[in-house]
């Protein structure tokens, strides 16, 4: 069956009350096995479901369609006046913040709880959910591309979509197709504070704790003090809901090119930080948990204005990030 026929279905599921009520629904897949690595069909089919248990509160776009024509979705929620876009999956073999954007879209856009109307009151959150799907569907960083010959990327395989951000590139002048859509949308959108979601490999502190998270904010020195110490306080968001998940953040040690996109966007005055899940199959689902505590927790602090109140200097203490964990592949990629 596609996709279109099984939406109608489900609305008519909805409709006649014969689905898990939605709050109901909420709390039994939060408690559930989530699965790390959706398929385009799976991923598009829970999005739009989303969208129909929240009632219209989520509103589901294609934003356009990758070089094999896989449609690139975004997810919508809230009416506030403070706006905050999250981004995941840019590198197709880094997928678990995928599953975290579903998670947080259960989370705060099905059921009618007062905490998730106050919250949607006062911030709009614009997902770019899986930027990368033919990468993903290869399990490769790349793009899919057999004509590339990238400055960022690999002849013959496709671009890396996190080197094409520069500013001063438009988004029709791009040869990284998903790249020139997420600008697209981050310029359409508007928002105060970009999040991009990737992976990397296992790590340690100097003290050999193992580290599940890193965190990033601009280095490209065109950025704005104000918006880098911005991109600040909101790594120590990220940092404190991490760690107050069970997990452990780290800085990290990544470039200033003005592609990446931490760098881009800050360049256009987003507050505009990296996360890093680490690879740790063992941790996969608190990983994906972990994301998902992050995602709510900036939602959160930038609601009612606690995010502002941060001192950008705690950026500074966070721990950094130390060598690979012994019996591990270090990280293969360029820093992100």
């Amino acid at each position: 069956m596609s996709l279109k026929p099984k939406i109608a279905l489900l609305s008519v599921f909805v409709s006649a009350g014969l689905l898990v009520a939605p709050a109901a629904q909420a709390a039994e897949t939060t408690a559930a096995t989530v699965d790390p690595r959706p398929s385009t069909a799976k991923l598009a089919f829970e999005l739009h479901k989303l969208a129909v248990l929240s009632h219209g509160k989520i509103r589901v776009d294609r934003i356009g369609r990758s070089n094999e024509g896989r449609p690139v979705w975004a997810a919508r929620v809230g009416h506030g006046k403070t706006r905050i876009q999250y981004v995941t999956q840019q590198h197709g073999d880094e997928p678990l913040g995928t599953p975290a954007a579903l998670e947080f879209l259960r989370e705060v856009g099905v059921g009618n709880s007062a905490w998730a109307r106050k919250l949607l009151a006062k911030v709009t959150v614009d997902i770019v959910v899986r930027a990368n799907p033919d990468g993903h569907e290869r399990d490769w960083r790349y793009n899919y591309d057999p004509d590339a010959t990238p400055e960022y990327g690999e002849k013959g395989k496709g671009y890396d979509i996190n080197r094409y951000h520069d500013p001063a590139v438009a988004p029709k002048d791009n040869p990284a197709t998903e790249a020139g859509l997420i600008q697209r949308r981050n310029a359409a959108f508007k928002p105060d504070i970009m999040v991009d979601y990737h992976m990397q490999g296992r790590y340690r502190d100097a003290n050999g704790k193992e580290i599940t998270a890193s965190t990033l904010w601009p280095t490209n020195p065109g950025v704005k003090q104000s918006d880098v110490d911005f991109a600040k306080q909101i790594a120590v968001v990220v940092q404190r809901s991490i760690d107050g998940n069970g997990g452990y953040v780290s800085q990290y040690p990544g470039g200033d090119y003005q592609g990446i996109a931490r760098n881009g966007y800050g360049l256009l005055g987003n507050g505009s930080v990296l996360i890093e899940l680490s690879l740790i199959p063992e941790r996969e689902q608190q990983q994906i948990q972990d994301a998902r505590a992050s995602m709510l927790a900036i939602a959160r602090a930038a609601a009612d204005g606690s995010v502002r109140t941060v001192d950008p200097a705690d950026a500074d203490a966070i721990p950094p990030r130390g060598p690979a964990l012994p019996g591990t592949v270090e990280e293969a990629h360029e820093a992100a």
